[in-house]
């Protein structure tokens, strides 16, 4: 139910969450909300919270923080690019979540080995000691 002009039928936050896509389940939806990793406008909300077109919603998953609006009302989770019609990302949220990908990308992997190291990684790890 895209975009409904009935405004006596109320989406719950929860379930909008999830038919945007923004979680994989109503009930980690759900969790995010109770967590208080979703805000509308400045204030934390329950999961039963009515979320209304015009809305602005501050979403953080992990180290992403989304600022969105509320464009369409829809509790079905539907394919992708149904999902992108029902809000639109403010410019600087987009901005900040591609600089903070690219703070990310830019910083160096960890060593990581599968049991034993061969005498490959310990020279490797040798050669890392020395340089510090």
């Amino acid at each position: 139910m895209l975009g409904t002009d009935d405004n006596t039928e109320k989406f719950r936050i929860d379930k909008w969450l999830c038919a945007a896509r923004f979680f994989k389940t109503r009930s980690l939806a759900a969790d995010a909300v109770e967590c208080g990793k979703v805000l509308i406008g400045e204030a934390r909300v329950k999961p039963a919270k009515a979320v209304l077109v015009g809305d602005r919603l501050t979403i953080n998953i992990g180290q992403k923080q989304y600022v969105v609006e509320v464009l369409a009302l829809s509790s079905r989770r539907g394919p992708a690019s149904e999902a992108q019609k029902l809000y639109r990302e403010t410019d600087a949220s987009r901005q900040r979540r591609e600089t903070i990908a690219a703070q990310i990308k830019a910083q160096p992997r960890p060593f990581f080995f599968k049991g034993r190291p061969t005498k490959r990684d310990r020279r490797d790890i040798e050669r890392f000691k020395k340089g510090q």
